[in-house]
């Protein structure tokens, strides 16, 4: 098989791609049958995957290496041509939608294609095309302003990864001092980081209003391709939250304060520690996770054992800190090549292992749906990925001595608690950008004050002294990627995480009935919305409200009565 370092990029010619697309919509136009018009689309089909495949290969080696003068240009070429291009594929987006064999496409490729191709129509106008080049260039500037950090600390220079694992650690005074060092990076920076923020959210209002919208909430969620639930439901899934979810996350850091003696409510960095002896921390070297990862896969199934050795053959995982790395991980796909491709940071926490499990249950779903056409539904929707990469963790507690060795138990506590206290965090990140874009009005000090305001109410186990400036002002916001670069993104992580939790109860009663569900629910691919998805594998949708209270009581029920004995 061909090697990700082997696979050949070369910049196309973009006047080329315009004319080739143009010239797709006129075929299609003119098709006389129905057998004329789906030649034509798979041929689309076809082009779309070597444009991918390009920009794919530009943006992840840029991101292996923001230093790379090469690829960095290649990812400027890029971040323009992209919303160029738009132009000429929203022109056969349209053609489709008028196509007269458009009944002769649902019938063999189903409607979703059409309820997608509507939704996308609603995102786009050649007159917003600077407004998205501008938007480009800014999110890669943040980027790269995080990948460029270098954080004095004990007499050493690390990154933002790198500095992480200090973060977790047991020493209560060299601990703090890494979150201040952190805070202190953040606030040196503080300046531009507002500054990027500031016009994304003016140039993103801009956008919204150009299009007809109130501004850019509206906007936002059809960027998103929210195709089955809008912001009501998530106003009620967020309430929900607040009922069920806050009361069983601040039981758990009650406890944890308890275990650490430490008073109530917590620093940030005496949240940060949850057990006395420290975190969990995997065994081993990047290499024997990966193998750890490989016993896994191999048990867990036939399939999961094929592409999980593929991806280790044809080196698609990029798992090591490095300096003029990106920050953060990710899964993506190169689709001319048929194969998923992961991004990740190893720095030594039991993050590492959930790179293994949980990127990689993002690239086992697009392994499964490799084949599919269109190629869109080889994806669903954003909150349905988060759910193949969230309960590919729960199956992964099966290994969990494997990856952990003596903090096996550490971890399965850790893991389940985590899940539960993420879900407020994640909720109010997207609660957050509701406000922001419901008044784009608002300076710099306005935001950080609402997520200030904000943590009281969805984190109140959070003590907002002055020990860190950079959090207890309101300014923690800025380190979370998705605010800058994917607006709406992050409730997708809480949806997924409360389906999820489901997958991880199943298991616990039976995980081969658990594991079938899985496949039923992955094997669909994005050929059906989010939950419809969830219905075809019986689970239940998690704007519920009774969704969320049984898994809250669940694990509620677990976490109180796990055995900690021996471990402090």
């Amino acid at each position: 098989m061909v090697k990700f370092k082997e696979m050949k990029y070369q910049r196309p010619d973009p006047e080329a791609l315009k004319a080739a697309l143009a010239a797709l919509v006129e075929k299609l136009k003119g098709a006389e049958s129905y057998a004329e018009a789906k030649a034509v689309f798979l041929e689309k089909e076809a082009q779309v995957k070597r444009i991918q495949t390009q920009s794919t290969l530009a943006s992840v080696r840029h991101s292996i290496d923001t230093r790379d003068e090469f690829y960095d240009a290649e990812s400027k070429f890029w971040n323009a041509t992209y919303p160029e291009l738009q132009e000429y594929t929203q022109a056969w987006t349209a053609a489709m939608l008028d196509s007269p064999f458009r009944k002769d496409f649902e019938e063999e490729y189903g409607d979703l294609m059409f309820v997608n191709a509507e939704i996308e129509l609603k995102t786009f106008d050649p007159k917003i095309i600077p407004q998205l080049q501008k938007e480009n260039e800014l999110t890669q500037e943040y980027e790269k302003l995080l990948a460029s950090a270098q954080i004095p600390f004990e007499g050493k220079v690390y990154t933002l990864s790198q500095l992480t694992p200090f973060k977790t650690g047991a020493d209560d005074a060299k601990r703090l001092a890494a979150w201040k060092a952190e805070g202190q990076w953040y606030k040196d920076n503080q300046q531009e980081l507002d500054r990027l923020y500031d016009e994304l959210t003016h140039l993103r209002d801009e956008m919204g209003k150009a299009l007809g919208y109130e501004g850019y909430t509206t906007l936002g969620y059809y960027r998103m391709g929210r195709n089955c639930y809008d912001k009501n439901d998530v106003e009620k899934f967020r309430a929900a939250v607040q009922k069920y979810l806050v009361p069983v996350a601040d039981k758990i850091y009650r406890q944890q304060a308890q275990r650490l003696g430490v008073a109530y409510p917590l620093s940030f960095a005496d949240a940060a520690l949850e057990f006395r002896t420290g975190n969990p921390r995997p065994v081993g070297t990047p290499d024997d996770i990966l193998k750890a990862g490989r016993d896994f896969y191999d048990e867990l199934s036939p399939e999961t054992s094929e592409f999980f050795r593929t991806m280790l053959e044809g080196e698609l995982l990029d798992v090591l800190s490095t300096e003029g790395k990106q920050s953060g991980g990710y899964c993506t796909s190169i689709p001319d090549y048929n194969v998923p491709f992961i991004f990740a940071n190893f720095n030594g926490t039991q993050g590492d292992v959930e790179v293994v499990t949980h990127e990689a249950g993002h690239a086992f779903a697009a392994w499964m749906n490799r084949d599919r056409v269109p190629m869109e539904y080889v994806w669903p929707g954003m909150e349905a990925c988060e759910v193949h990469s969230m309960s590919m963790e729960f199956f992964g507690e099966s290994h969990a001595e494997g990856f952990f060795g003596p903090d096996a138990r550490k971890f399965l506590y850790s893991h389940l608690a985590g899940a539960i206290t993420f879900i407020p965090y994640g909720t109010m990140v997207d609660h957050f950008q509701h406000e922001v874009y419901a008044h784009p009005e608002m300076t710099p000090r306005e935001r950080h004050d609402i997520w200030k305001r904000m943590l009281g109410v969805y984190m109140p186990w959070l003590k907002l002294d002055g020990d860190i400036p950079f959090y207890s002002d309101g300014e923690g916001w800025q380190r979370q990627h998705h605010i800058y670069s994917s607006p709406f993104y992050y409730i997708d992580y809480c949806l997924a995480q409360t389906v999820a939790l489901q997958f991880w109860a199943l298991i616990q009663k039976d995980k081969k009935d658990a594991w079938e569900r899985y496949m039923a629910y992955t094997k669909q691919g994005g050929s059906r919305v989010f939950t419809e998805l969830l219905k075809n594998a019986g689970l239940e949708s998690p704007f519920e409200e009774a969704c969320l209270r049984g898994v809250c009581a669940a694990a509620d029920k677990t976490l109180s009565g796990f055995d900690l004995g021996g471990i402090e």
